[in-house]
C-alpha cells in the first residue's frame, strides 16, 4: 500500500482595509443603523476602478467606486 503525503503550503494574505466617511442621507443612514458608525471596512473584491467593502460588524456590503464614488469619501 502506498500513501501520497504532499505538503500544501498556503501564505495567509493580510486583510486590507479602507475608512470611508457617509457623503448622501442614504449613506449617513447605512452608516449609523448597519455600519455602528465604524469608518473601517474590509476590502472583499476589486474590480474595474471599484471596491467592494464589507463594513466591520458585517451587516453591510457595498461596492465604492475607489476614484470619487457619490455617496462614500475615503478617508485612509
Amino acid at each position: 500500500m502506498e500513501v501520497d503525503q504532499t505538503m500544501t503550503i498556503t501564505k495567509a494574505q493580510k486583510t486590507e482595509f479602507l475608512y470611508v466617511k457617509p457623503k448622501t442621507s442614504k449613506a449617513k443612514n447605512h452608516f449609523a443603523d448597519m455600519m455602528n458608525s465604524l469608518h473601517s471596512c474590509r476590502v472583499q473584491n476589486r474590480k474595474d476602478g471599484k471596491v467592494l467593502l464589507a463594513s466591520i460588524s458585517g451587516n453591510y456590503l457595498f461596492w465604492m467606486n475607489e476614484s470619487a464614488d457619490d455617496h462614500w469619501e475615503l478617508i485612509k
